[in-house]
C-alpha cells in the first residue's frame, strides 16, 4: 500500500502519451488527507513532482476499484481518459486486477483491457453533440461544437493545427474555457483539423490543468466523435493525433447516441519514488 512506516507517501509517476499524472494506492484507506490540497501541491511543475494530475486508487464497490482524478489546480475531475488509462496499467502490473477489468469514476463505471504497455477503456456513453454554435470573443465570432464526453468539450475546426504558436492555444484556450455559456463549470478546448478520412489531429486546453497538454483521452473521443458526426471525417476507429501521440477512438452510433466508446494507446511507468504529506 502506500503508506510506509516512516511517514513517506508510495507513489508512481505515468504518463499516457505526455498526460502525466502521479498515482497512489489508498486502498488500505490509511491515507486521510485533502488530495485537492495536495494535488494543487504536488502537481507543480519545477517545485515539486510535476503533473497533469493525481490519481488516487481506493477500494470500489461495484468495480475493481475506484479512481478519483484532482486536476492540477487542485478542482475534482469527473474523468480523465488518460488518468483512466493509467490507473488501469497501474491495477494490473500491481496485481490487484487481471487484464479485464472494470473501476468506478464520478462519471460512471469504465470498463479496461491491458495488453503489456497498450491499455484500452470503454467510456460512458457521451452526451448527445450539439451542432455548430458561436462565441464572441475580442470582436471575433469563434464557431465551435460542444459534447460531454465524461468532461465538457468544446471542439473549434480550424487549419493547420501544428502550427499553432503556444501562446495562441494558452490564450483562447482560456478564453473558450472561462466564457460565460460555460459557467459555472467551464470546459475543455480543442483545436481541432481534419487530416484525411480517418485521421484527425488535436490540440487540447484542459480546464483544471489550465494550460495546454500533450494528451487529452477525452478530447480525443470528444474531437473524433463531433469530426466523423459534422466534418465527415470517416467511420470509426478515428486515429487522434496528439502532440504526444497517436491515440485510436472506436465507437458505435445508434441513431442520435453513441455507444460502445473505446480509448486506446499506450502508458508507461516514468518512475516510482516518496513524499511526505
Amino acid at each position: 500500500m502506500a503508506e510506509s512506516r516512516d511517514g513517506f507517501i508510495a507513489f508512481s509517476k505515468m504518463s499516457g502519451h505526455g498526460n502525466d499524472f502521479i498515482v497512489i494506492d489508498n486502498r488500505s484507506g490509511n491515507i486521510i488527507t485533502n488530495w485537492s490540497e495536495r494535488a494543487s501541491v504536488w502537481c507543480k511543475r519545477r517545485t515539486s513532482i510535476g503533473a497533469d494530475g493525481l490519481l488516487i486508487i481506493e477500494p470500489g464497490k461495484a468495480g475493481d476499484f475506484r479512481m478519483s482524478i484532482f486536476n492540477a489546480d487542485g478542482s475534482e475531475a469527473e474523468m480523465c481518459g488518460n488518468g483512466a488509462r493509467c490507473a488501469a496499467g497501474f491495477a494490473m502490473k500491481k496485481g490487484f486486477a487481471k487484464s479485464q477489468m472494470v473501476m468506478e469514476t464520478m462519471a460512471g463505471i469504465v470498463g479496461a483491457f491491458v495488453k503489456d504497455e497498450m491499455v484500452a477503456i470503454q467510456l460512458t456513453a457521451p452526451s448527445s453533440p450539439e451542432d455548430k454554435n458561436f462565441l464572441d470573443i475580442d470582436d471575433t465570432r469563434i464557431p465551435f461544437y460542444s459534447i460531454n464526453s465524461g468532461v465538457p468539450h468544446a471542439i473549434i475546426f480550424r487549419d493547420r493545427v501544428a502550427e499553432m504558436p503556444a501562446d495562441e492555444v494558452a490564450k483562447t484556450g482560456y478564453a473558450v474555457r472561462s466564457h460565460t455559456v460555460f459557467e459555472p463549470a467551464g470546459t475543455n478546448v480543442d483545436f481541432v483539423e481534419i487530416i484525411e478520412p480517418g485521421r484527425i489531429r488535436v490540440r487540447t486546453y484542459e480546464r483544471g490543468v489550465e494550460e495546454e497538454t500533450l494528451a487529452c483521452g477525452t478530447g480525443a473521443v470528444a474531437s473524433a466523435i463531433i469530426s466523423s458526426v459534422f466534418k465527415d471525417a470517416g467511420d470509426p476507429p478515428i486515429q487522434v493525433e496528439m502532440p504526444g501521440g497517436i491515440l485510436a477512438v472506436d465507437f458505435k452510433t445508434k441513431d442520435d447516441s453513441f455507444e460502445d466508446v473505446w480509448l486506446k494507446g499506450n502508458v508507461e511507468f516514468v518512475y516510482e519514488g516518496r513524499i511526505t504529506l
